[in-house]
C-alpha cells in the first residue's frame, strides 16, 4: 500500500523533530536549574526535586506559551515571542517553586536571577534544536537532489 508507506515515512521525521525539541527543551530547563543551584547561594534544589521541577516546569512553560501565543497574541513577532517566553518562565518558576517541595528560592533578587538563567538556557536549547532540525531538512533536500 503506497499511501500507507507514504504516511509512515512522513510521520518519522515529524516525530523525530518533536523528540528533538522536547528533549532539548528538557535539557535546557535541567541545565538552567543546575546553573541556578551552582551560581545562586539562595537557590537550592534536591535531586528528586530537580527531576520533578524539570518535568513540571516543562509542562507549565509549554502551557503558558501556548496560551499566550495562540490565544492572547494575534500576530507574534520575534521580540514579542522572547518577551512571552520570559513571562512564561516567570510563571512556570513560580508554580514550580510552590508545588515542588525540594526547591527553595529565597529573595526577590534570587528569583529574578533564576528566571533569567533558566530563560537563557531554554532559549539556547530551543535555538540548538531549531538549527539541528534545519540542518537535517537541508541534508535531506540535498540527498534528494543528488
Amino acid at each position: 500500500m503506497p499511501g500507507a508507506a507514504g504516511r509512515y515515512g512522513y510521520a518519522r521525521p515529524v516525530l523525530r523533530r518533536w523528540g528533538l525539541r522536547i528533549g532539548l527543551s528538557l535539557v535546557g530547563i535541567l541545565a538552567g536549574l543546575l546553573l541556578c543551584a551552582a551560581l545562586l547561594s539562595n537557590f537550592s534544589i534536591t535531586a528528586t526535586a530537580l527531576v520533578e521541577a524539570t518535568l513540571l516546569f516543562w509542562v507549565v512553560h509549554l502551557a503558558v506559551q501556548f496560551l499566550a501565543l495562540k490565544v492572547l497574541v494575534r500576530q507574534p513577532s520575534i521580540p514579542l515571542a522572547g518577551l512571552l517566553a520570559l513571562a512564561s518562565t516567570v510563571i512556570a518558576l513560580l508554580i514550580v517553586r510552590v508545588v515542588v517541595e525540594g526547591l527553595k528560592i529565597h529573595g526577590a533578587t534570587t528569583y529574578l536571577l533564576a528566571t533569567v538563567i533558566i530563560w537563557v538556557t531554554t532559549a539556547i536549547a530551543d535555538t540548538v534544536a531549531g538549527r539541528m532540525i534545519r540542518e537535517e531538512r537541508r541534508d535531506k533536500r540535498e540527498e534528494r537532489r543528488a
